[in-house]
């Protein structure tokens, strides 16, 4: 893969055989983030499962401190008398007959889907449509239930899912460049604490494989995370 000018100058500052401390990997992702825009940074973490075991799965939700420095749009499936709670707590869209025709037509404006279990046979119907972008609700991600309020304003203050992809990896983002390397290591801290949490009990030996952090255009830093044990 050819890289541009700036992606190759800001590789220089980073040994790609040194596995850094998590302060000093987010302090040279802070340093590569040299796009226009405010780059997000991610964290990518290798698992010693196997996501085609069922009971090796790793699955959940977290609400990062400071936010993702991303503005959510939500959308909310659920029956007349939660649309009160919902509209309190910030949803920008309460679900009405037109909506599953609008998704199923292309309309894709939102990041996150909260449904009420007895909404999920409505739901249930966009699967193919938001399931391969992630979006369908799921009870282990907290979008499944029926507190839609309190979903909501998870959702706004920065709450990410994460799970395994085929890879046995968890993708997840953990911020903007801007916040600096305090807040960006208290989501770090956040979304590790999680993982390590979700240890499924069928894992054997290493559990966190290796664990980069990088920048939407910047090269990826190595981080140490002997410090949680796993």
């Amino acid at each position: 893969m050819k890289h541009g000018k700036k992606y190759v100058e800001s590789a220089k500052l980073i040994d790609p055989a040194k596995v850094y401390e998590s302060q000093e990997a987010l302090d040279l992702v802070c340093k590569t983030a040299k796009a226009k825009f405010d780059e997000t940074v991610e964290l990518h973490i290798r698992l010693g499962v196997d996501s085609k075991h069922a009971d090796q799965q790793v699955r959940g939700a977290v609400v990062l401190p400071n936010g993702t420095g991303k503005t959510i749009r939500t959308l909310v499936f659920c029956k007349p008398e939660k649309e009160a709670d919902a509209k309190a707590a910030g949803a920008d869209y309460i679900a009405d007959n037109e909506t599953v025709a609008k998704i199923q037509g292309g309309w894709m404006d939102f990041e996150v889907v909260i449904a009420t279990p007895d909404m999920m046979g409505v739901v249930g119907r966009l699967g193919k449509v938001l399931g391969p972008r992630g979006l369908m609700p799921n009870p282990k991600a907290g979008t499944v239930t029926p507190d839609v309020g309190k979903a909501v304003q998870e959702a706004k203050a920065g709450k990410i899912e994460y799970r395994l992809d085929k890879s046995n990896i968890i993708h997840c983002p953990i911020g903007k460049a801007s916040f600096g390397i305090e807040k960006l290591e208290e989501n770090f801290d956040a979304l590790m604490e999680a993982v390590v949490k979700a240890k499924p009990a069928a894992a054997k030996g290493q559990y966190i494989k290796s664990c980069t952090v990088s920048s939407t255009m910047g090269p990826g830093v190595r981080v140490n995370t002997l410090r949680f044990g796993v």
